[in-house]
């Protein structure tokens, strides 16, 4: 049972519909200073997954090599469409005053890429699927919950549409690491979550405002370090120790 991932959703439209009430009520200062908040959460749950690193060379090498990958194919700009198509679908469905505003455009489609899309979902996802821990999906319950209230001051309702997605995407990779999970050791998992750590305390930076690093560009790390810590720890240590 994804409980995480029910109650992720369940955040974000709880926090939808508060937003959509009380959101034009917030000061520009306090959403800024909240954000700030959430950045340096963000950081703290990365900084607990990447302790848990058993193989740094491969971990290292998986997060290069799958962020110039990322790059090559355009993930980010890939992703960035896919929220824009989505835009155009929920502003169809639940059209709004302000939906032809560049401001409201931009805004709807960073809540889906965040929401739908983010390293943090996805690690968590998929973290859950393959050892049934919901701890980090906890977490970005928590900081998901305020976070669409923000959204919600300029979104209003249409914040609790892209739970839909939310819903599906992260339920699909929740099956499909736990499809995989009786092939992989301790080891290929800790190394995953290391990886994955990585990408959380880069989405904190980012979150925080310090630096825009291509977060959905380093997607492909997470795919490349479970095989190449399987290879490390099989073939390459037992010749170097």
């Amino acid at each position: 049972m994804p409980i995480g991932i029910i109650l992720n959703v369940t955040c974000v439209v709880i926090g939808g519909i508060i937003g959509t009430f009380i959101g034009p009520k917030l000061t520009d200062t306090f959403k800024e200073h909240l954000n700030t908040i959430f950045g340096v959460c963000a950081m703290a749950m990365g900084i607990s997954s990447i302790v848990l690193m058993q193989n740094m060379p491969i971990v290292i090498l998986s997060i290069i090599v799958g962020t110039v990958l990322g790059l090559a194919i355009h993930l980010g700009d890939n992703v960035q469409k896919a929220g824009l198509a989505t835009q155009k679908l929920i502003s169809t469905l639940i059209p709004s005053q302000q939906e032809k505003s560049d401001e409201f455009k931009s805004v709807l489609v960073t809540a889906i890429v965040l929401f739908c899309a983010s390293g943090t979902g996805i690690y968590g996802s998929m973290v859950l699927g393959m050892t049934g821990d919901n701890n980090i999906l906890i977490a970005k319950s928590i900081l998901d919950l305020p976070t669409a209230l923000i959204f919600a001051c300029v979104l209003g309702a249409i914040t609790c549409i892209i739970a839909i997605p939310q819903f599906i995407i992260f339920l699909i990779l929740f099956f499909l690491a736990n499809a995989i999970y009786p092939f992989c050791t301790d080891v290929m998992i800790n190394d995953f979550k290391a990886c994955g750590g990585i990408l959380l305390l880069a989405t904190g930076f980012r979150m925080a405002k310090i630096k825009e690093f291509p977060i959905a560009d380093m997607i492909p790390a997470m795919v490349l370090v479970m095989p190449l810590s399987s290879l490390w720890t099989s073939f390459i240590l037992p010749l170097i120790s």
